[in-house]
């Protein structure tokens, strides 16, 4: 366990600092264009390309190519395994190029032939302008998979933040040389996406050399390994991207539907993602590596301790983290997001929508891990054929409450259906390992549980304190709603899981303390030195 959490918590680091530039970035965009029409498209448009990043780069590639990387460092060679990386990066580099030339030709000939309203023709113009980041993040992304393939974790992560920095840069220093209207400077937003792209890819390039990565021309259509990516990344395709897909149309609903439906629902997505993002898809990305190792060398009982371990302890930190994004809504959008073009009225909106989505964040990231799992087994159809259900489930719901509850119709569609999802997979996961051990974790879940209600109350209690006492009006009054509360409700649900002797909560304890104390700790005087005779 303590080898995991260090593991996951590199990723988890850079992911909290990627999260937390994030959290300006998204703050610049909230005070720059705010959750108007222009806002709708601009968050819509780039969904496009984070949709293909996750069909072509982080999730299905790497998780039908990682396996194989993994069974060929261990059981071929160093050699054996750069070859099948160039071959893999080869394929990937035509694919996405054909892929972003053909987009760039309908794109155009779509504004050329097609009448459209200002809205939509905004939308086009801006996928013409950011479609090419669809290649270079894609790039990226199989970087950061055979990085951490090889063991490394914090630098591989920390790549995510150039996409914060080139944003943040991008809202001061390129939108204001497009022009004085919003409809146009948003296109400063668009090329700053293209930079952010490239930083992200050549930011790898160092780590990949130091382990010994030689780029090199590797005909992809004859390698055996591209084959046998391309048949396991068919099922993964759709199975890791799921979620994005589920986005991508219910956003296409949303937008029409009714203007500011899309902006309110992604600042809600941005704070749901902190957590997902700094514990579920850590440990997912560290578990895909070393579920893939015990699977190729045949240590079932070790797999199924590992993920279950994984499991256990990503719903005892982000159970904390689900109570305080619900009590806590309200407090987090106003001071992250109201200021500039965000008024009162959108963050009600926005906390409406994380209000409704954030009891989904468990489900989520339970989804990342237990697909992993089965990715990690050479078994990509059965997540797929899961996650095909619940995207037409999660469809079906959105055209039903979308319209009566707007954003927060897209929020409680996402958590309905990612909890089925969650459901579906542990149930085919018990079937396929049997001995897996689910209900072993029951009293510990229970446990759990019972902290987290204890932390809700006592986060909601500290809240309505704090705003009797000081109110909200000033930057430092809305930091005391969010941090207070959260510091009383961490240090209770910490007190109330060491209490109930939940082992998640003393194994980070002591992974923490014995971090400090090693930092604290002075080294050892050095010997006195003997005089020369």
């Amino acid at each position: 366990m303590s080898r995991m959490l260090k593991s996951s918590g590199s990723v988890g680091a850079a992911t909290l600092i990627s999260r937390v530039l994030g959290f300006l970035r998204e703050s610049a965009f909230a005070a720059f264009m705010g959750d108007g029409p222009v806002a709708d498209a601009f968050i819509f448009a780039m969904q496009v390309p984070n949709l293909f990043r996750r069909l072509l780069g982080e999730g299905a590639l790497t998780a039908a190519f990682i396996p194989i990387f993994k069974d060929k460092e261990k059981n071929a060679g160093e050699a054996s395994m750069w070859r099948a990386a160039n071959a893999v990066i080869c394929a990937l580099l035509l694919l996405s190029a054909g892929l972003v030339l053909l987009a760039w030709l309908g794109l155009t000939g779509a504004l050329a032939l097609i009448p459209m309203g200002l809205d939509r023709e905004l939308i086009v113009r801006l996928l013409r302008v950011m479609f090419p980041y669809v290649g270079l993040v894609c790039v990226a992304a199989v970087f950061i998979g055979i990085l951490n393939a090889r063991g490394r974790y914090f630098m591989p992560a920390l790549g995510a933040t150039m996409l914060n920095v080139a944003m943040i840069g991008s809202v001061f220093g390129l939108a204001p040389f497009f022009g004085s209207q919003l409809e146009t400077q948003v296109f400063g937003l668009a090329w700053g996406l293209l930079l952010a792209g490239l930083a992200q890819a050549a930011f790898q390039i160092p780590g990949l050399w130091a382990e010994g990565f030689r780029p090199r021309w590797v005909t992809p259509w004859t390698d055996p390994t591209v084959r046998e990516v391309v048949r396991r990344m068919g099922p993964a395709t759709l199975g890791v991207a799921a979620y994005q897909i589920n986005i991508l149309l219910t956003q296409l609903l949303a937008v029409t539907e009714g203007k500011q439906i899309v902006a309110s629902f992604n600042y809600a997505v941005r704070l749901m993602e902190l957590p997902q993002g700094v514990v579920g898809i850590s440990l997912a990305t560290y578990l895909l590596t070393e579920l893939s190792g015990l699977a190729a060398e045949k240590k079932f009982p070790e797999f199924r301790s590992a993920l279950r371990e994984g499991i256990l302890q990503m719903v005892f930190i982000n159970g904390l983290a689900l109570v305080l994004l619900v009590v806590l809504a309200g407090p987090m959008v106003r001071l992250l997001f109201e200021r500039g073009m965000f008024s009162p009225a959108a963050t009600e909106r926005a906390s409406f929508a994380l209000l409704c989505l954030a009891p989904g964040l468990l489900s989520f990231s339970l989804s990342n891990i237990v697909a992993r799992a089965f990715y990690a087994l050479g078994d990509t159809k059965t997540p797929m054929q899961i996650s095909l259900f619940c995207l037409v489930v999660n469809l079906i719901l959105v055209f039903l409450l979308v319209g009566p509850m707007r954003q927060g119709g897209l929020g409680l569609a996402n958590t309905l259906s990612a909890t089925l999802n969650a459901s579906l997979l542990l149930y085919a996961l018990k079937r396929k390992l049997p001995k897996f051990g689910l209900l072993d974790m029951l009293p510990g879940l229970g446990s759990v549980a019972g902290a987290a209600v204890l932390a809700a109350i006592t986060a909601w209690g500290a809240n309505a304190q704090w705003d009797r006492s000081f109110g909200h009006e000033h930057l430092m009054q809305r930091a005391g709603a969010v941090f207070v509360p959260i510091a009383a409700a961490g240090a209770v649900y910490m007190a109330v899981a060491l209490w109930l002797k939940v082992p998640q909560a003393a194994t980070l304890r002591d992974l923490v303390l014995g971090r400090l104390l090693r930092r604290g700790a002075k080294p050892p005087a050095a010997p006195p030195r003997t005089p020369a005779t």
